[in-house]
């Protein structure tokens, strides 16, 4: 602020100062000011710049995840303590790792999608959020290699303008082995790799692997009379990163991302009951303007389908398929 004014003060007296400056440096100092005080700071007025929002509030990351997830105890916890504390950590010591595991529809998308929006007010669209489905991004066994390549440059460059940046990996469970061990360098505990830090940069990986896993144990506790919110992490975490690392149908199968332990947190998400659903359509109600209608709310449950077959207590398609159901009802 007190170089602003300075600034501003010098363009307001440059008329009575240029007798006793000589232009060519008067000139020089004025555009020194511009280029590296006023003109980052106008330009990030007009157009998203890297690290530009805000500092993580823990409140508002707190207040999304308790109006927007639902029936994820675990996950909550884990991605508010350790988005909170790498964020607010000025040197970290390594990027941080997220590896989201649990059926679809359990929020694992949902959770990726807050995080881009308390870092930047683009979201998902920032150019500083990058998202890659295996499917799409890397449909050819044949190609690894190549993959690796461009997967590589794409990350370099990318952190190279913005130290910041989010990587989102969707489909880790459908991913080629072997790919995504080409990012292992930058995931490391290195200062620099060929010149670049990758220390403030975040990787996202999203799978199915473990899922069964993950509902084998709700399911115990359900069975044992239990609250699903006494599950606690060390029950979940260490069966997930050997069930991916075993998988031989993971893109984390024998990955060194997991051998060298890189990967920060394996987070699960625990299958949802009939009443997660419920919440899942009054939000949608809501975000589409609509008056929370509980006889539609009870209907758009009811036409869902659970698992086990006899006990019928998780949904097995989550909340993804409740909002094109809401349609039926909403459609004009």
């Amino acid at each position: 602020m007190k170089l602003g004014r300075a600034a501003l003060g010098l363009l307001l007296l440059a008329p009575l100062a240029v007798r006793a400056v000589e232009p060519i440096s008067l000139g020089l100092a004025l555009a020194g000011v511009l280029t590296g005080y006023i003109y980052p700071r106008l330009y990030c007025l007009f157009t998203e710049c890297c690290g530009q929002k805000r500092s993580l509030s823990r409140e508002a990351l707190q207040k999304d995840l308790d109006s927007k997830l639902f029936g994820q105890h675990l996950a909550k916890k884990v991605i508010l303590n350790a988005l909170f504390g790498f964020i607010s950590n000025p040197k970290p010591k390594k990027p941080l790792t997220l590896s989201l595991h649990g059926w679809t529809g359990t929020g694992k998308n949902f959770v990726s999608k807050i995080i881009a929006e308390n870092i930047y007010e683009g979201g998902l669209n920032s150019d500083y959020v990058h998202l890659f489905v295996a499917t799409l991004h890397f449909p050819h066994a044949s190609n690894v290699t190549l993959y690796k390549d461009q997967l590589q440059l794409w990350i370099r460059g990318n952190v190279s303008a913005c130290g910041r940046s989010i990587f989102i990996f969707d489909e880790m469970d459908k991913m080629h082995a072997g790919l995504i061990d080409a990012i292992k360098p930058f995931l490391d505990y290195y200062d620099h790799v060929d010149g670049v830090s990758y220390q403030k940069a975040i990787f996202i990986f999203l799978s199915n692997a473990g899922a069964e896993r993950i509902t084998d144990v709700a399911l115990d506790f359900w069975r044992s009379g239990k609250q699903r919110e006494e599950i606690k992490l060390k029950d979940m975490e260490p069966a997930l990163s050997v069930s991916a690392f075993n998988n031989k149908n993971s893109g984390f199968w024998h990955s060194s991302l997991i051998d060298r332990n890189l990967i920060d947190y394996f987070v699960p998400f625990l299958p949802l009951e009939y009443k997660h659903l419920k919440m899942c359509i009054r939000v949608e109600m809501q975000a589409r303007g609509f008056e929370i209608d509980e006889d539609i709310v009870t209907k758009v449950a009811d036409e869902m389908t659970f698992f086990p077959k006899e006990e019928r207590v998780f949904s097995d398609k989550g909340c993804k398929t409740v909002f094109t159901k809401l349609d039926y009802y909403y459609d004009d």
